[in-house]
Order: C-alpha cells, then structure tokens, then sequence
C-alpha cells in the first residue's frame, strides 16, 4: 500500500491529505436542516449531517489529493450512528481511488491489539467466511506499550500489503511533557523513533518502509533529526495551517527525493469556508472553499519543496 501512497503522490503532485474531522459545527445550516428534517435532532441525524458533509468535500477535492484521513472520534461520538458514517465515508473515499489512514491512534497487546489491527485493517473469521471491518489502508497507532502493542498491527499489514503510521512527536503544545524527556542522553521520541526505523528495515518495499511515524508539523527542528533517523519511513506530518504549520516548516521532514512525508490538514480545509480567505464562497458553497484551500495548500508546500 506504501508503494499505491507514493503513485497518487506523484500523480497528483500533492503530498497532501485531507482530514475529514467533522466536528458538528463545522456542517453548515443547510446541510444539518436537510439532516434534521430526515432523522430529527438525533444522534441519527448529526451523522446523516456529518456523512453528507463529507460526502461533499470528497467529491470536490478528490482529483487533486492522494489520501484522506479521517479521525474516528469525531465519529464515535455520535454512537453507532456515527460509527456507521464513518464506515460509509471510508467506502465511499476508496471507491473514488482514495487511499484512506484511519486515524484511530489503538494502542494494547496482545488478543486486544490483534483484535484492533483485524477490524481496522485486516479480516475477521466468522463461521466459514471473512469479512473485513472498517477496511482503511493505513492506521495510527500509539507504541506507548511497545512491541506487544505494535507487532500485532505490524502482522496483519504484511499480509494485507496494508500500513502503519506510529505515534513518534505529535503536534499538540504538551506533547513534550512526555516525549522530550531524556533518556540516555536522548528524547524519548528519538528512541520512539529509532524503534520506527528498526520495524522499517525488517518491513520494507521497493523504497519505503510500510511502517511510517506521526510527527508534528509544528516541531520543525525535531523534525528534521527524526527525517535522518527515519530515512524509509514515510511521515504523516499533522498540524498544517490552523495548529500553525506552514510549507516553509515543513521541507526538512522530506528525502531529497521529494518524497517522504504527507502532510494533513483537517479544519483548513473542510472548515475552509468559515475562514476570513475563503469567505466569498459562503456556506452554500463549502466545498468549493474546501477545494480552494486544497489548491492552496498544495501550492504552498509544492513551492517550498522547490526553491528549499
């Protein structure tokens, strides 16, 4: 699956993904009236409101992106109903030749983690057929119990050609109350992240490894050193744009292949429509801001890539 990322990268010339994190406010008037009318003000209801709000931005966006993202909380606080928007829109991505990394951040051992890995990525058994759960092409996962955590993600994606993107620096303002703690004279995200490139060398493709790391579009500097730990892993980069990330931060978390890293943006783009540059496109025409601000952001990061 790392090896199809990097062809609609190329192809599309966009190291870019869409996170489809659809906080209730976000879903315009008229999108949640159209929703409400159908299935009242109900749990039913804001997922209907969710599923056709990102239903929107997909069509209108997906010719120009490899990868979409979306976050399962955002989901599952609406309950089953949400649980089911999320599939649908995880369906619905894929039959438009998007690939899809769940966002789900499953971090346990053992029967638990397996049990994880099978819904999110691989199959289950039931009775004398297989079926595959919410079916994404990649998922987040957090090392913090280590290898029993990990290896279970790590065996269903080498027999489903699936992959990984491991917690390494995240992006919030906090995330140093843990991970810039030394040890041994290091951060604890340098050794999270050579625990990385040492899953990358025994699960590699042509190129890259289909074990990739999370690190935050907002720590540029440890960033850069992760990029030179980490030389075949792809890092899904978050916090573009509303955490404050912007592509001149972001050259150094790509090989001098051009390749490497993707970066995400959620509410710059799917909420694109209630900022200040995009307001001229007004609600009823949301997704077009959405796509603006995709063109956008592939412009600003393609142009940082090119005069780095």
């Amino acid at each position: 699956m790392i090896n199809k990322l990097i062809d609609k990268i190329q192809k599309t010339k966009a190291p870019i993904v869409v996170g489809l994190d659809p906080m209730l406010s976000y879903v315009p008037e008229q999108v949640k009236e159209r929703a409400f009318a159908e299935y009242g003000e109900t749990l039913a209801g804001a997922a209907e409101a969710i599923w056709q709000f990102n239903k929107e931005i997909v069509d209108k966006t997906f010719d120009l992106i490899p990868a979409v993202k979306p976050q399962i909380a955002m989901y599952e606080q609406f309950g089953i109903e949400g649980m089911q928007a999320y599939k649908k829109t995880v369906d619905y991505c894929k039959s438009k030749d998007l690939l899809v990394i769940g966002d789900v951040k499953r971090g346990d051992i053992g029967s638990t983690s397996a049990a994880y890995a099978a819904g999110h990525l691989g199959k289950v058994q039931v009775g004398s057929r297989t079926y595959a759960g919410f079916d994404e092409d990649f998922a987040t996962v957090n090392p913090y119990l280590g290898s029993d955590g990990v290896k279970p993600f790590i065996d269903v994606c080498k027999e489903e050609k699936k992959g990984l993107f491991i917690l390494v620096k995240t992006s919030n303002p906090s995330s140093g109350e843990f991970q810039d703690q030394l040890v041994d004279g290091k951060p604890l995200y340098e050794l999270v992240g050579e625990k990385v490139a040492q899953w990358g060398e025994e699960h590699c493709s042509e190129t890259y490894s289909y074990i990739g790391a999370v690190v935050g579009a907002t720590y540029p500097e440890q960033g850069k050193l992760l990029r030179k730990v980490m030389p075949k892993s792809f890092i899904l980069v978050p916090g573009y744009g509303a955490q404050g990330g912007k592509g001149r931060d972001l050259v150094h978390f790509f090989n001098d292949d051009g390749l490497g890293a993707i970066v995400n943006s959620s509410r710059g783009i799917i909420a694109a429509y209630k900022q200040e540059a995009y307001q001229k496109y007004g609600q009823e025409n949301f997704g077009e801001a959405s796509r603006k601000a995709v063109e956008d952001m592939i412009a600003d990061i393609r142009g940082a890539l090119e005069t780095r």
